[in-house]
């Protein structure tokens, strides 16, 4: 099965493997492409700490949606595998900042 967006066509393919553990959520103070959703602490507007969750999910920005921004802006540029790779770096790096 495939769909199209924009010029990118997409095969089916292992989702992103996302924990929701939220540390995404809580530092966007960290990338250029999501400070505009920081609510002035580094943590999304959207988000909603105790129930862990986003509060616009069905609705959440592009730069929200790893398969999305792949097909928007990646996929000339790395394979999906590649990719979530490079995104599982970054949840990496963001549980080691949330342990110190």
């Amino acid at each position: 099965m495939a769909c199209v967006i924009g010029q990118v066509k997409i095969s089916a393919r292992a989702p992103f493997p996302c924990t929701q553990c939220g540390l995404c959520c809580q530092h966007v103070y960290l990338a250029e492409e999501t400070q505009f959703l920081d609510r002035g602490d580094g943590t999304c507007k959207h988000y909603d700490m105790e129930g862990k969750s986003c509060a616009i999910y069905e609705e959440r920005p592009d730069i929200c949606r790893v398969d999305r921004m792949y097909a928007l802006r990646y996929a000339h540029k790395y394979t999906w595998d590649e990719f979530i790779a490079l995104n599982l770096q970054v949840c990496i790096s963001l549980e080691e900042l949330s342990n110190k």
